[in-house]
């Protein structure tokens, strides 16, 4: 078989490396009787970049917040090793009346961080993902991908260990998409975090990946995994290869015999 179906738990993580974050039994019933999660099982490992694609509703989201402690499980556990967590939202999620800056700034002023170490930081991150010169503009101002932007220079100012993506480009126009894949990639080889990314695109999942996740209709449950085996730095010549339209059709169809 071409992908490989995932046990309970998965046994491939290593004895020797503890997780970022492993979920373990996990299910969700919403108050309304809405089953969203079933038995979940996985792991995402340091420095490792995981996706999860499945269709609409199967309880992608709800794996997010349970991971930032936001949503609380039903049944089953989470254990989360790190205590930096940057989560990037499908919205960018900044404040109208405050400039590029200021948004920037928002979570250090929140942990009432010593203003003197806030300069320094807020200006590297701005840098780092590409927005020198931009910051005195509001978000009104901006275009979709750059208020993006300023939503991953927000997170990265909590230098956090475990990155979680809940869509943050799905709004987005093809080529800044592909544009903000690249970039992503770039942090996320430089500043070594873990990722636990949520996409629709298949494309998207298997550019940015080391693992892809596919889940089941609701109540979602991991069923199947793929490998991604391209290494580091990942160019954009790589969308056009064979070996890039095999396991995109791979994907496309382990989410295909789940439906």
């Amino acid at each position: 078989m071409w992908f490989q179906l995932v046990c309970s738990p998965m046994a491939h993580v290593g004895d020797s490396v503890k997780p970022v974050v492993s979920f373990s039994g996990i299910s969700k019933v919403y108050p309304d009787g809405t089953k969203a999660l079933e038995d979940t099982n996985f792991d995402v490992l340091p420095e490792e970049f995981v996706t999860i694609v499945g269709p609409s509703g199967c309880g992608k989201s709800t794996l997010l917040r349970i991971a930032s402690n936001l949503v609380k499980p039903s049944d089953g556990s989470v254990d989360v090793s790190v205590s930096n967590i940057g989560y990037v939202f499908q919205d960018a999620t900044l404040l109208p009346w405050r400039n590029v800056k200021r948004n920037v700034e928002l979570f250090l002023e929140l942990d009432h961080e010593p203003k003197e170490k806030w300069y320094p930081l807020v200006s590297d991150v701005i840098s780092l993902v590409g927005l020198e010169g931009f910051e005195r503009h509001f978000p009104r101002q901006l275009s979709g991908g750059m208020k993006m932007r300023v939503s991953l220079a927000r997170a990265l100012t909590l230098n956090p260990k475990l990155f979680l993506f809940d869509e943050p480009f799905g709004a987005l126009d093809e080529i800044s998409r592909e544009r903000l894949n690249e970039e992503l990639l770039k942090l996320f080889i430089s500043e070594g975090f873990a990722g636990l990314f949520i996409t629709h695109s298949v494309y998207e999942a298997v550019f940015l990946s080391t693992r892809v996740l596919v889940m089941s209709p609701q109540p979602g449950r991991i069923f199947a995994e793929i490998e991604i085996p391209f290494d580091y730095p990942r160019h954009p010549e790589l969308r056009h290869s064979k070996e890039f339209g095999t396991l995109t059709g791979e994907v496309s169809e382990a989410l295909r015999s789940g439906m």
